[in-house]
């Protein structure tokens, strides 16, 4: 590192004057212009750390999310980047469910199935259209909250997302900064007003601010407001954010490391169409003894060329654009700039799009939706195992959500006085966390299962399941639901929910009504109720 001396700075070169002569001296000199050299460093340290920390505070993340917002509708690299991520995440669908086997209840698929299927619920969440926008606001907002809104009297749940706009703050556990309590949202209401005249109304805009708490956070006391700011107990929030700095309160959008790449790549595109316009502008070049001579020969030249079709839209240059003549007198002449030993073609800037992958996670060929000069088939179609890795793991984190939310839906409808499940809840003494358990013990558990995304020969995966059920240590209904998976059959749990009974035990489809009237018999059931 070259350290350059001015006048604010010590006078280190009269130092060394006084001191050249000794060496022990001239260590300690020597020394110490190392450390001013880690006091320079340290200093650019400090000031990027300024930046990031200005950057990413909430009125920084707000002028990024905004950013983000634009080139995901502006540039083509960030918006398929960010489509690409939604396919490879979302794009072939996932099951949820309640864990079948031992001890499970119907009753809990049944109230699972009731919340994905809810149309409410599928506005936000659980339909295709919905899981696209979610994975659309990681990618340019780094974030999702959810609000719940549980039916206190049958424990029905609805859920929506909350404009990040609108939630400037969370307040966490004094003790621990990543429990979080609540968030804190501001938002603006109209609100109409009957005026004195007969029919007359009248709207006011009004700021409201409240506090939701988080989702798991139900303390023992629960104050209407806090700091005269009213609690919203009855709407909990959920934060999903992605790309999180360490211990931050906010996420990070996932197009916010490619966006510079992806301007330098379309300002490269522009810059290469401008030269290769350019350089179209003269196709002939015509030279006489006189400069008259060689404007007629040009005006005879140029009419009897055919002008360039521009599929009837008005043309700019008025002369054809491309192609023309350069007529020259003697003397003068027209050359282009030399072009040997330069790299003009449009794929050199493909190091720039391959940047823009890297910071979005997806391969430069898909990208690019082309497979460049080595041009295999199998390279354009072929997700490489980074790839899957890092989309497994978005689908990793987005599996979590899911159960989550569906155990706080499970969890209200125990706590409501009229839901269909029925269950005991526990507070841990230390934490204040509630811990429902079902009545009987019965499994609460609920499996999200994603598509494989490398696509594997659908017979060697059936003959794969074929051969574990043949061991007899999967259960039926495990080994059916898999056999669907692998076969692309839609709607799983509806076709799943066939081939049980009531209670959630496997019916064989190869059994007889008789031998199943028996087997309820044997249960103790009503082998009549069982064989209708």
């Amino acid at each position: 590192m070259t350290l350059e001396l001015t006048e604010s700075q010590p006078d280190v070169g009269h130092l060394l004057v006084e001191l050249g002569a000794e060496r022990e001296m001239n260590d300690l000199l020597v020394e110490a212009l190392s450390d001013l050299e880690l006091a320079a460093e340290d200093k650019g340290w400090r000031v990027a750390s300024m930046e990031l920390d200005r950057e990413f505070s909430r009125e920084g993340l707000d002028s990024v999310i905004r950013n983000c917002s634009v080139m995901a509708i502006a540039s083509p690299l960030i918006k398929r980047g960010l489509q690409l991520r939604t396919g490879y995440v979302w794009g072939q669908g996932v099951t949820v469910a309640a864990r079948a086997g031992e001890g499970a209840d119907q009753n809990v698929n049944a109230v699972v199935q009731a919340f994905w299927d809810d149309d409410s619920n599928k506005k936000a969440l659980t339909s295709p259209e919905a899981q696209e926008r979610l994975e659309r606001k990681l990618g340019t907002q780094g974030q999702v909250i959810f609000t719940f809104f549980p039916d206190p009297l049958t424990g029905r749940v609805q859920v929506r997302t909350t404009p990040l706009s609108e939630v400037r703050d969370s307040v966490s556990n004094p003790d621990d900064r990543d429990d979080v309590w609540f968030y804190f949202r501001t938002y603006e209401v109209f609100i109409i007003e009957a005026g004195y005249a007969m029919g007359s109304t009248r709207r006011r805009k009004e700021t409201r601010r409240v506090l939701h708490p988080a989702i798991g956070h139900w303390p023992t006391s629960r104050p209407r407001s806090i700091d005269g700011i009213p609690v919203l107990w009855d709407q909990p929030m959920l934060h999903v954010k992605v790309n999180e700095p360490d211990h931050g309160k906010w996420g990070i959008p996932d197009a916010y490391a490619a966006l510079p790449w992806a301007r330098a790549y379309e300002g490269f595109l522009t810059d290469w169409a401008r030269l290769v316009k350019a350089l179209s502008k003269f196709a002939w070049r015509l030279s006489g003894d006189k400069s008259s001579k060689a404007r007629r020969a040009a005006e005879t030249m140029r009419a009897a060329l055919p002008r360039p079709s521009t599929h009837g839209l008005p043309d700019p240059s008025g002369e054809g654009g491309v192609g023309q003549v350069a007529a020259s007198g003697p003397g003068t002449s027209l050359e282009a700039i030399p072009k040997s030993g330069a790299t003009i073609d449009s794929g050199s800037g493909r190091p720039l799009a391959a940047m823009v992958a890297a910071g979005l996670g997806v391969s430069v060929v898909d990208l690019l939706a082309d497979p460049g000069v080595t041009g295999a088939r199998a390279v354009a179609e072929t997700l490489d195992k980074p790839v899957i890795l890092e989309m497994n793991g978005r689908r990793g984190l987005w599996g979590s959500v899911l159960q989550q939310i569906l155990s706080y839906v499970i969890d209200q409808s125990v706590k409501a006085p009229r839901g269909p499940l029925k269950g005991s809840t526990v507070r841990d003494t230390r934490t204040g966390k509630e811990t429902i358990t079902l009545t009987g013990d019965v499994e609460r558990t609920v499996t999200v299962e994603w598509p494989a995304l490398n696509e594997l020969d659908p017979v060697k995966l059936v003959h794969a399941i074929v051969e574990a059920d043949s061991t007899g240590k999967l259960p039926p209904l495990e080994t059916a639901r898999q056999l669907m998976n692998a076969l692309g059959v839609k709607d799983v749990d509806e076709l799943l929910d066939d081939m049980t009974d009531d209670d959630g035990n496997w019916i064989d489809p190869e059994m007889t009504a008789g031998q199943v009237a028996v087997d309820a018999f044997n249960r103790g059931d009503d082998p009549a109720a069982a064989t209708r």
